[in-house]
């Protein structure tokens, strides 16, 4: 590895954010409820910190609805996604705003002892949680969080963000006959209007990753 030169302990000019996609993350279902308003959106980053009592963390993007809504009732629900759990599941609760639309209408789904919504199917674990603590890390919130109550939801295998990005999530059709203006991510529907889209490039607004975002091409 060459050496690399800090300045002040930040990052590196030529820091390859690839590299961070080998770290091993899971998929996940966080719901919450605040004052009766129910909400969810996927999340990848859940890691157990504690066992006794039984603790986890959790970070949430700043601009998800539902991270206002734990905010402001301190709990939610986890539920661990299975291999079971198809793009549909990915597109209706992480690429919508809760904001805008009613992720539950027409849905089925369960609630914990505080209300807060949960999968009655395509998850294999749910964890019913109290928020501890709160960071604001910038573009996320880290909350960390008591399990009050987990339950077996499935005999499946959780679904990994590997599994997600190979064989889950529908690929990028670049037609080769027209010419691509600029990049939409598919998110937020922010524009970045330029042909080339770098492949570190991160959404200035919802923090989605260039894996988020579809070509605009140019008009016939």
């Amino acid at each position: 590895m060459p050496t690399a030169t800090f300045t002040d302990f930040g990052q590196t000019d030529n820091m390859d954010n690839k590299a961070l996609y080998n770290i091993s993350y899971g998929l996940f279902l966080l719901g919450t409820n605040a004052s009766g308003k129910i909400n969810a959106c996927i999340t990848n980053t859940c890691i157990q910190v504690a066992s006794d009592p039984v603790r986890i963390a959790i970070s949430v993007l700043n601009q998800n609805y539902t991270c206002d809504l734990i905010k402001e009732s301190g709990v939610f629900c986890l539920s661990v996604l299975d291999k079971t759990a198809g793009f549909d599941l990915f597109k209706r609760f992480g690429y919508q705003s809760g904001r805008k639309v009613d992720k539950f209408a027409d849905f089925a789904y369960k609630t914990d002892m505080n209300g807060c919504p949960y999968l009655a199917e395509h998850a294999c674990s749910v964890f019913t949680c109290k928020v501890l603590s709160k960071t604001d890390l910038g573009t996320h919130t880290l909350f960390v969080a008591e399990v009050v109550d987990a339950e077996l939801a499935g005999s499946g295998e959780p679904v990994t963000y590997a599994d997600y990005q190979s064989s889950i999530k529908p690929k990028v059709k670049v037609e080769s006959s027209k010419k691509i203006i600029g990049w939409k991510c598919k998110i937020c529907g922010y524009e970045y209007m330029n042909p080339e889209l770098p492949s570190d490039y991160t959404c200035p607004l919802c923090g989605h990753p260039a894996e988020d975002f579809e070509p605009i091409y140019e008009s016939a």
